[in-house]
């Protein structure tokens, strides 16, 4: 019904002249208006920002601010310092590859294939600001906004930043691994603040997530424990422990702290095939030798024209790449590996990050398995479909370029005046977990044939002698003074010390664990190859150390050098201030229990 229809039904009094009709007409015209369009704005889906703020690449006076939006916009800013009068624009991009699939849990998607029936791509875009003109030592405010394409502002929660710590400033560093939005992780990190409050940093040891380009892993995975919400206090996990379940939100930890990440094995794509599930894509990398032959045989029909560029995207499609990970984070890229391995100077500790991560494959003999030690039976005449055993993603054994450019860090005045001296990365030199084994050395490949020529079996061995970590890099950086090594990849907690006093410590029981091999609990290691593959202990041939404070009992009474439990989780704080290391478990079938430090050592 039209308003002047409404209107001239109604019985107004004779002293209402028409022009205060036609004014009363207006303005409810006006207010419907008003109103349609805020039902409008406000009954379509709300835009948001996918990812709270955090910091990456503090200097001496300045900051990066990094966040995420599922919708370009036009306008991402950061507004910071004293009453948030200061503003900084961000530059925006794309991320290139990030995909849903159909074992993706995100949205309306809660059984594998009802929204993704294929990998499909996921439009998101990353911002970053630099925020400079900050003065060593002073915390101040700041906050993210995102203008919307509808002119909309979403505006974060305000939190603070900090540049570069300066040498002598006391700082508590979190050292973490292998989130892999398993189920005590959320746990974890919202332990971490609620026993030691805010950290001023991150040292995160590789294995983020598990399908580094499945995006829903890294923003909004929805049981609830994605990367980005876990480490910023934005989980909703419910962990159900003997009938009682209690959910945890993480920790609001990389809005105020930076992160330094290295890459491990879970931050490899494999080789890009687009009618694959995304987890059939990560677990299928091709080594370069191997592509590079390929690629030698079909040359002349992929490539007529010789085209580099060509032969550059080809490779890369048919072998592996961290792309994701790479284009997610902002990490210095001084070094011939770019973001994938480097040096960073954070307070009073000088950390080197290397790239010491192989794919990992099935220990398992069965005919139908692309393991660690054979190739399936049904592939044995297709070369093409072979795994390669657990090949090395990065060389670094002696006189590789990723070895020399360590050389070259091990003797820089950064290095040698630095008061502690850290080695990150994601494979383990020592370790009771099974990912030790085997040897971290590229696969030797034995091929038995029938009499008639025909492959009988492909395996592979991995000689102990040729471990590179071990023959090569752990003899320089105990020689250069490196104090602490820092690592994951088992899903335990333990440490050891070497003879000249260089600890090594493995804290990646976050979430789940693959178990610890000590006497009577034995490894899969394959029977009736030419190599020995350690069943129990450290391969290396180093004595775990026991927890010097609160350790573990076994069954028997007995102090256990490590923790592999389903139902602790573990994490380690480094304090600057006095050099010392604390780890610290939380058990959470009683989750009204303390945190418990259960043990302490100190850097020299």
């Amino acid at each position: 019904m039209r308003l002047t229809q409404w209107f001239a039904r109604l019985n107004l009094p004779q002293l209402l002249n028409g022009s205060l009709v036609l004014l009363a007409i207006a303005f409810l015209t006006g207010l419907l208006l008003v109103l349609g369009s805020l039902r409008e704005r406000f009954m379509r889906p709300a835009l948001n920002l996918l990812s709270d703020p955090f910091l990456q690449l503090p200097t001496a006076t300045s900051v990066r601010v990094v966040w995420f939006t599922e919708f370009a916009g036009d306008r991402h800013t950061v507004t910071y310092g004293v009453g948030l009068q200061q503003t900084a624009t961000a530059a925006t991009r794309k991320l290139s590859q990030v995909q849903e699939d159909a074992e993706s849990k995100v949205g309306q998607q809660t059984e594998e294939g009802s929204v993704y029936a294929k990998p499909t791509k996921r439009d998101i875009w990353r911002h970053e600001a630099e925020i400079t003109g900050l003065t060593p030592g002073q915390r101040v405010p700041y906050r993210v906004a995102s203008a919307t394409p509808d002119g909309l502002t979403v505006n974060s929660q305000e939190f603070t930043l900090a540049p570069l710590p300066a040498p002598g400033t006391a700082l508590k560093i979190l050292l973490t691994s292998d989130h892999q939005l398993m189920p005590m992780t959320a746990t974890n990190l919202q332990k971490v603040v609620e026993t030691v409050g805010r950290v001023d940093g991150v040292f995160l040891a590789g294995d983020l997530v598990n399908i580094p380009d499945r995006a829903s892993e890294w923003f909004d995975d929805n049981r609830g424990g994605a990367f980005f919400p876990c480490l910023q206090g934005r989980a909703h996990y419910d962990l159900e422990r003997d009938g009682v379940t209690t959910r945890y939100s993480g920790g609001a930890i990389i809005q105020h702290a930076p992160l330094f990440s290295a890459v491990g094995n879970h931050e490899v794509m494999g080789r890009r095939f687009t009618n694959q599930n995304l987890g059939d894509q990560f677990s299928d990398p091709y080594p370069r030798a191997a592509a590079d032959a390929l690629y030698a045989q079909k040359a002349a029909s992929l490539n007529p024209n010789n085209d580099a560029t060509v032969q550059a995207t080809w490779l890369k499609q048919n072998t592996f790449n961290s792309d994701t990970y790479e284009e997610i984070f902002s990490l210095p890229e001084t070094s011939p590996g770019s973001k994938r391995y480097y040096a960073v100077t954070f307070g009073d500790v000088r950390l080197i990050v290397l790239y010491a991560t192989n794919i990992w494959r099935s220990p398992s003999l069965n005919a139908s398995t692309k393991g660690r030690y054979r190739e399936r039976d049904d592939d044995l005449e297709n070369p093409e479909r072979w795994g390669y055993g657990q090949h090395i993603f990065e060389a670094i054994a002696s006189g590789t370029q990723q070895y020399n450019w360590l050389l070259t860090e091990l003797n820089s005045p950064e290095f040698q005046q630095a008061k502690y001296r850290l080695v990150m990365f994601h494979h383990p030199p020592h370790s009771l977990g099974d990912n030790i084994v085997p040897a971290y050395s590229d696969p030797i490949q034995i091929i038995n044939r029938f009499p008639n020529g025909q492959i009988k079996a492909v395996r592979y061995e991995y000689p102990l002698q040729n471990d590179y970590l071990i023959r090569d890099v752990m003899p320089v950086l105990d020689a250069a003074g490196v104090q602490l090594v820092h690592y994951g990849h088992s899903h335990l907690w333990n440490r050891f010390i070497s003879p000249t006093g260089m600890h090594f410590l493995e804290t990646s029981n976050v979430g789940n664990t693959y178990g610890a091999f000590l006497a009577e609990t034995r490894r899969p290691i394959p029977i009736g190859f030419n190599e020995v593959y350690a069943a129990t202990g450290d391969p290396n041939e180093l004595e775990p150390i026991v927890p010097a404070i609160a350790p573990l009992l076994d069954q028997n009474g007995t102090a256990q050098p490590y923790i592999a439990s389903n139902d602790h989780t573990v994490f380690s704080i480094f304090d600057t201030g006095t050099g010392t290391v604390s780890s610290y478990y939380f058990d959470t079938r009683q989750p009204t229990s303390a945190v418990v430090k259960f043990d302490e050592f100190q850097l020299k």
